[in-house]
């Protein structure tokens, strides 16, 4: 059973080239780092609503909750290694069209976007990689704090509160492109599984996608209301957006369904590294 489960994945199919194979090994690699990531926030958000567990500060304060584990600083250092290979990947989608999205004014405004993610990941590895020196030092607030300074920074460069308010704009739109692809997307058509393992994928991702949007849109809006009133000190990142929702009515429902939601995403970012078709272009 064990052989012919490994015989239906997509890399023993073919052989291509070295540097293909380890840019495929670190695309699958990059998407599970990725998953682990999201699956930290939304299995903590959750655990939050129901008072298990503090509300996440973010993606690294994710990874050192994680860290704090048997072995944390282990997977920790893994799940950095894996979002450099992620960010090299999405350099990949973007430059190289690996995904064949043509060069129209879709295919070209979806690689810019996998460019910035490509670049966003990157900084995450690096910032994990960082933690893993000062995890004893490492506070609660250490991540909003990182936030705002650099948004103080943003607003100290000329124009910079409308450059805080196109980052927020650009959070925004991420935000609505995930509802968006919620309902639009196949999730499938990318996924070499069977039929039925591809059907509740679809689903897994839906989820995912959709949950991960509404949950970008107030941090979006808390981005562009700092950089309106040029105030670095509104500025918060992924986790106080999610303090945010459970400040409101019935927020500890929502916060626990948002983070079902996130871990939905990070559970599908974990079938694509397994599953995902992914096939480096010729000059790779």
């Amino acid at each position: 059973m064990a052989a012919g489960f490994w015989s239906r994945l997509p890399w023993t199919r073919r052989k291509p080239s070295k540097p293909a194979v380890a840019l495929e090994w670190a695309a699958r690699a990059g998407y599970a780092a990725r998953g682990f990531v999201y699956l930290s926030i939304g299995g903590l958000a959750a655990s939050s609503a129901i008072e298990l567990a503090r509300t996440p500060t973010g993606a690294k304060g994710a990874i050192a909750a994680l860290a704090e584990w048997p072995l944390g600083q282990v997977w920790a250092a893994l799940i950095a290694i894996g979002l450099i290979g992620f960010a090299l990947w999405r350099g990949v989608q973007a430059v190289f069209d690996a995904d064949r999205q043509g060069s129209d004014p879709k295919g070209l405004a979806s690689r810019a976007g996998q460019a910035i993610s490509g670049l966003v990941y990157g900084a995450l590895a690096w910032s994990i990689l960082e933690l893993l020196d000062e995890l004893e030092d490492y506070g609660e607030a250490d991540e909003t704090e990182s936030a705002q300074q650099g948004a103080a920074q943003l607003l100290s460069l000329p124009f910079g509160g409308w450059l805080l308010l196109i980052v927020g704009v650009f959070v925004l739109a991420v935000g609505v492109a995930g509802v968006v692809q919620a309902f639009r997307t196949d999730f499938g058509k990318r996924l070499g599984c069977k039929a039925g393992t591809r059907r509740w994928a679809c689903w897994v991702g839906r989820i995912g996608y959709g949950m991960r949007g509404l949950a970008f849109l107030p941090l979006g809006l808390i981005l562009v209301r700092a950089g309106w009133d040029a105030r670095a000190s509104e500025v918060r990142n992924l986790g106080g957006a999610l303090q945010s929702l459970e400040a409101q009515p019935f927020g500890s429902a929502v916060l626990f369904v948002t983070g079902l939601g996130l871990a939905a995403f990070g559970l599908y970012a974990v079938l694509e590294a397994l599953w995902r078709r992914i096939d480096p272009p010729d000059p790779v």
